[in-house]
């Protein structure tokens, strides 16, 4: 991975470098000739430009003369002439056609009317329509021949791949620490990767800053958290699920052993407690099948138009006679808004099941003489049923726990008096399945409240 980022970076490098020069070295070779060949160092630019187009206008030479000569008051006036450099006012200047005819001379000393090859090399040629229509000659100035002129442009050239060179070396350079100090932070992820595979799951990385490294960062630790999480979890649920499994097996055990060595009498007093073992046995596995199927997300639910009011009192009706036994009263309050309508989309059979639990936990936890009381309010887009007892509560370190899977508040309670610790759990994970919620918390005047909302209808 860092060699492939260090050859993109070469890349880039190269490319941007090489663009550079290329085109910086075109671009010089353009502006050295237009500079220095064609009048640029000695001031005779614009009478170059000027000619060229006379030249393109007219199409000969004809009358260029009062172009290229003009009085002295009007050079030194600067009357649209051409641009003269200081100290260069008596300059000689010659033009000549593209034969070399000589067709105007600023100086008379001289009766020459053609130009020779040598003179050539020195004079500046006048292009129109990339065609070279004439040269012009100055005399007194500084001149550069074609061989001088490639000479400075292969030292430009050479001084423009140097520079390149050494900004490519230094811009790779930059390229492999960067590379580096990216790469690191993706190095560390990926080392605490493996060591995740490999089942160090309290594996985490140093985060510093808000980047999106720093931000994968946090992802990765959020995952190993919740990976960890979810093995303490799972550990925990095994060696519960062990437990509770060993306890009825252990009585099933005892009890056929028993009956086999002829210490019991065959009968069926001695078989009803074999009978209850295996009946708890289907329950439990029951209810793990259950919440698997609701952690899975393919528990299927029957929705029914049910009203809840009657569902709720006819779930009530089965607890009544445990609870006179222990002198406890069961009561619904029905809402003031009696013209709100209780009916709901629902799985009949499963939200019972919902009731069910919480009327069983309402009832182990009660004190005996004491009271139970649900409360259904019909809103506008859902309904919500408050199970209230007026028990111990739940300790305050213990309610972010209460739906957990065989998780007990009090320890100290056997599974027979405390149930298999399963029973909130599927309530909870039946809520969710209705696209409902249920939540828990203790009753400011005493006692545990658990909150059902459910859905009216889940279209």
């Amino acid at each position: 991975m860092r060699l492939r980022l260090f050859l993109s970076f070469a890349l880039i490098v190269l490319i941007s470098v090489g663009s550079v020069a290329l085109l910086l070295g075109r671009g010089t070779a353009s502006e050295v000739r237009t500079f220095m060949f064609r009048g640029g160092m000695i001031g005779l630019d614009e009478l170059v430009d000027s000619l060229e187009r006379y030249y393109q206008e007219n199409r000969s030479w004809e009358g260029v003369e009062d172009l290229v000569v003009l009085p002295a008051h009007m050079q030194r006036a600067g009357h649209g002439g051409p641009r003269m450099i200081p100290g260069m006012m008596g300059q000689r200047l010659r033009l000549a056609d593209v034969n070399r005819i000589v067709l105007v001379d600023t100086s008379s000393s001289d009766s020459q009317t053609q130009l020779t090859q040598e003179e050539l090399t020195y004079a500046i040629p006048l292009i129109v329509n990339q065609e070279e229509v004439g040269f012009l000659l100055p005399e007194g100035g500084l001149f550069f021949t074609r061989a001088q002129e490639s000479d400075l442009l292969g030292r430009l050239n050479q001084a423009a791949l140097t520079a390149g060179l050494i900004a490519g070396g230094f811009s790779l350079l930059l390229a492999s620490l960067l590379a580096y100090h990216l790469l690191r932070p993706i190095r560390t992820l990926t080392n605490a990767a493996g060591s995740l595979a490999r089942g160090n799951l309290s594996q985490r990385v140093a985060v510093s800053g808000n980047d999106e490294l720093a931000k994968l960062g946090q992802a990765f630790n959020h995952m190993a958290a919740s990976l960890e999480e979810a093995e303490t979890s799972r550990r925990a649920m095994t060696a519960d699920i062990a437990h509770e499994l060993r306890t009825p097996l252990s009585v099933q055990r005892a009890q056929l052993e028993a009956l086999k060595d002829g210490i019991y009498p065959l009968n069926p007093d001695n078989l009803v407690p074999i009978l209850e073992q295996n009946q708890m046995l289907t329950r439990l596995v029951e209810d793990l099948r259950t919440l698997a199927l609701a952690d899975a997300g393919k528990l299927n639910l029957e929705l029914v138009s049910t009203d809840l009011d009657k569902l709720i009192r006819r779930s009530m009706e089965s607890f009544i006679p445990q609870a006179a036994a222990r002198d406890i009263e069961i009561q619904l309050i029905e809402s003031e808004n009696r013209e709100a309508s209780t009916t709901v989309d629902i799985d009949p059979q499963r939200v019972e099941q919902i009731l069910n639990n919480l009327l069983a936990n309402a009832l182990r936890y009660n004190p005996d003489g004491g009271f139970i009381e649900l409360v259904i309010e019909p809103e506008t887009e859902l309904v919500t049923l408050t199970v209230r007892d007026n028990g111990p509560g739940i300790p305050a370190e213990d309610l972010p726990h209460v739906f957990e899977r065989f998780y007990r508040a009090d320890k100290s309670r056997s599974r027979g008096e405390g149930g298999s610790g399963l029973g909130l759990s599927i309530a909870y994970k039946l809520a969710q399945a209705h696209g409902g919620s249920l939540s828990a918390a203790n009753h400011p005047q005493g006692g545990a409240i658990f909150t059902l909302r459910l859905p009216k209808s889940r279209i």
